[in-house]
Formats: structure tokens, sequence, C-alpha cells
């Protein structure tokens, strides 16, 4: 790897691995119903934005460059009506930023260029944008999940 090649993977990696411990650090004092309730009338809760995140993830990283065979149901990463525990999520995101960071670590100079296409990244062109793209899309839902906690407190 080239010494860019190493300064963008170490970037991400350093990136996934502090949103994902955002993400428990603001899961932390929230119940396990509160990590399940949406305090609004619309939008998500904790639970169903780290579902999503993980399906994010597993999908456009596992299933489009590490191969994973992932295969999505996204809309039940919104609706899943009988939910995991709390701490069973929470490994999930654990386990798939390690993932991210694992195909981080197999990225190349010539492989951050390489063409890159799936479904709801029609103007990603190639796997260097699909890391960005997926990086400033978890940090989105860190940014809704800091209101949903904050609601809670209340």
């Amino acid at each position: 790897m080239s010494e860019l090649s190493n300064i963008i993977a170490d970037g991400f990696t350093q990136t996934y691995r502090d949103f994902g411990k955002k993400v428990r650090a603001l899961s932390e004092n929230l119940s396990e119903q509160e990590f399940w309730t949406k305090p609004y009338p619309y939008g998500n809760s904790v639970g169903h934005l780290t579902l999503h995140i993980i399906g994010n993830l597993n999908y456009y990283i596992g299933a489009h460059v590490a191969r994973t065979g992932y295969m999505r149901d996204r809309d039940r990463e919104f609706t899943e009506g009988d939910p995991p525990p709390k701490e069973e999520v929470l490994r999930r995101l654990d386990e798939v930023v390690e993932l991210v960071v694992k195909t981080l670590e197999a990225q190349t100079t010539d492989s951050w260029g390489a063409g890159y296409s799936a479904v709801g990244m029609e103007f990603v062109n190639n796997r260097f944008m699909m890391f960005l793209r997926c990086a400033a899309h978890f940090q989105s839902h860190i940014g809704q999940m800091i209101y949903i906690v904050n609601e809670h407190k209340k």
C-alpha cells in the first residue's frame, strides 16, 4: 500500500471506530425500552437507527466490497417489531465496524479508484467515494441519535 493509501485507510478506520464508540456512548444510559422508543411521532428510535447503520454498512461495504453475501431488508431496519436486546444490537454494530476496518485494510492504491455500483449509490462510482458516503451517512444518524437521547433525558 502506498503512503497515501495508508493515510486514507487509517483515517477511515479511525472514523468508523469513533462513530461506533459514539453510538455505544449514546446508548449507554438508555434503558432497553428507551433504546427502542421513538420520542417523536415521526422519525426513529436509537435502536432502529442502529439497525439501519448495521444494514447500510453490511450492504454497501460487506456485500459489495468484501463480498460477504449479505442480503438486506432495509424496511425491517426501521420497523423491526420484535427487536433483539440492546446489547446484541451494539455487538452487531461492533462486528460490522470491524468488517469495515478489515475491508479498509485490504484496499490498495489501485482499489480505491475501482468501480463501484449498488442500488442506492447511483452517483458513487468508486470505492473511495463509497467509504466516504457511508461514513457521512453514519455520522448523520449519530446526529439524529443525539437529539433522541436528549429528548429521553427530559
